[in-house]
């Protein structure tokens, strides 16, 4: 047992100092380029914390049981929106958020999972079509993130130590840091369940608490670290881009792979809660160019309901 509390331990440390470099290396990079915060954080940032869920999926599918993809992806957009971002906003509410790179990814996720809410509710699957449209929609998301780039300004000042900034160096280091969080993550829930089921902790607790919340650790850390920093908008972005990926990739690829069976409480509960949290977020951002603590504290509350109900179920 002692070897399984120093690996959870280990765990976190990597994913702690995998979060701190990350955002310090996304930073340096949109600085360096003049990219808003937030673009960094729905694209490099994003795709760096996702990388958990989407290997896990892509690996399930392989290994034949692709129907774990589903609940991991919106059980991670849930506790991305809910908890993670949640969180941050009842801290520290985002200020002067760049209202057109929110608006078109709001409207990008918001078509996608209303999509997949429809397709899921006639089907009770994703099937292959459905998964190859997901990884066309990805090259798009890409597409467009490249092409608006230049057209998103920042409300940043400007930082003259920009042009000290070494672009290859931080891209090296991000791969890195993402690689870290990948590995803590796995360590953290891996010996986290075994640790909880030597003090007899349930299987469906585990599987609310540790695994639930295991995938979503780099983004936690990574928003935390952000908002610490002083570049919350960092965090708000990875969590919107996280979760456009989590449909993206994390269903499409095993939904392209093999089909995604869905299970009921997955159709029901899962995708309109995650369109919910999503909405509550977003929306009144939009019009008010930044968020509030009533966002937050809502979601929070939303969260803890979600937990709740899942205990009792």
């Amino acid at each position: 047992m002692t070897s399984v509390v120093l690996l959870f331990v280990l765990g976190l440390v990597l994913i702690c100092l995998g979060g701190d470099r990350l955002v310090d290396a996304a930073v340096a990079i949109a600085k360096k380029m003049g990219i808003p915060q937030i673009v960094v954080g729905a694209t490099i940032v994003s795709l760096g914390t996702t990388l958990p869920e989407i290997l896990v999926s892509t690996t399930a599918a392989f290994d034949g049981s692709a129907a774990i993809a589903a609940g991991n992806a919106f059980g991670s957009i849930i506790c991305n929106t809910a908890l993670i971002a949640g969180l941050t906003q009842t801290i520290r509410p985002s200020k002067k958020v760049e209202a057109s790179s929110l608006l078109w990814r709001g409207a990008f996720f918001f078509f996608t999972i209303v999509g997949l809410i429809l397709t899921g509710a006639m089907t009770g699957q994703f099937a292959r079509p459905v998964g190859i449209a997901l990884l066309v929609a990805f090259i798009l998301y890409a597409w467009l993130n490249i092409k608006r780039s230049s057209k998103e300004g920042d409300d940043e000042e400007e930082d003259h130590t920009a042009a000290e900034v070494s672009i290859p160096k931080q891209l090296l280091i991000l791969v890195v840091c993402a690689a870290l969080l990948y590995v803590g993550a796995n360590l953290l829930v891996d010996n986290g369940i075994l640790i909880a089921q030597a003090l007899g902790v349930p299987e469906r607790v585990i599987a609310v608490t540790f695994i639930a919340l295991g995938t979503s650790l780099p983004e936690l850390v990574t928003s935390v670290m952000s908002l610490v920093k002083g570049y919350g908008n960092v965090g708000l972005g990875n969590v919107i881009g996280a979760n456009l990926l989590n449909m993206l990739l994390v269903i499409g690829i095993p939904a392209a792979v093999a089909g995604i069976p869905l299970e009921a409480q997955t159709v029901r509960v899962d995708m309109p809660l995650a369109l919910l949290v999503m909405a509550v977020l977003i929306v009144p951002i939009l019009f008010r160019k930044k968020s509030s603590r009533i966002q937050g504290v809502a979601l929070l509350c939303i969260y803890v309901a979600y937990c709740a109900a899942s205990f009792a179920a």
